[in-house]
């Protein structure tokens, strides 16, 4: 046993994670949007990158910090995370970021932005290849970080923040880079908004798999995380221990 919350309290750690992201991210859309650009793309950016970095400070002891139901789905099918715990995972995460949609409503009821919800500027196609890489990248990102013991685990949080504000800062402007289904399904559910929303999910969830296995090929023969006592593929101690 290393200390670590039960699996109900894991995945309300999980849950406010993922309220926190979609509250201040689509907050921060829904901001720029009724005061004119006041934060801009960049601020927008650096909302959601900071968010995940204070927030996989804050839970990764606790739960690992996966806060992206495609990340909890991709540590799974790689077997860095047990599998009868994702669904708990991911059913938090989902009602997470509902919540927060929920109280931005209340809110701001007259849906500036749509709630922050992430709809494409370009065609389908192009926003599934679009929301695949930048996933991939974000999911390769947290692969060396929290599975690796050559990375420096102690900079996880700023690695996973920094690239989550690099992929909005050039996808943004795209497909308002999602590669989170939580935080594309709260605000659309809650917004109505929901045409797109096939794309925030499918793509994702092939993002984060294809980094996870792209990491797993190029990272040789060095020690995992979890082959060291205390230490898995999450921000922390293993889940499995926790259980």
């Amino acid at each position: 046993m290393d200390g670590r919350p039960n699996l109900p309290r894991r995945a309300a750690a999980e849950a406010f994670g993922a309220f926190a992201l979609v509250f201040a991210g689509c907050g921060a859309i829904v901001t720029d949007t009724v005061h004119a650009g006041v934060l801009g793309a960049v601020g927008v950016s650096l909302v959601f990158g900071l968010t995940i970095m204070a927030m996989v400070y804050a839970t990764g002891h606790l739960s690992g910090a996966h806060l992206n139901p495609a990340v909890t789905l991709a540590f799974a099918l790689i077997r860095h995370f047990p599998r009868h715990e994702a669904l708990a995972y991911i059913a938090a995460q989902l009602l997470g970021a509902i919540a927060a949609a929920t109280l931005l409503l209340a809110v701001w009821p007259s849906q500036p932005a749509d709630l922050g919800t992430t709809l494409p500027s370009v065609g389908a196609g192009s926003a599934v290849v679009y929301e695949i890489v930048l996933t991939a990248f974000l999911m390769f990102t947290i692969m060396a970080v929290a599975t690796d013991t050559r990375a420096v685990g102690a900079g996880a949080a700023i690695a996973i923040g920094g690239t989550v504000g690099l992929d909005a800062l050039f996808g943004g402007p795209i497909t308002g880079a999602s590669m989170n289904p939580a935080r594309s399904i709260g605000p659309a559910l809650i917004s109505g908004e929901v045409h797109d929303l096939w794309i925030y999910i499918a793509a994702p969830i092939a993002g984060a798999a294809l980094g996870a296995l792209a990491y797993q090929l190029v990272r040789g023969t060095s020690r995992r995380r979890d082959e060291i006592p205390g230490m898995s593929a999450e921000i922390g101690p293993s889940a499995e221990e926790a259980a």
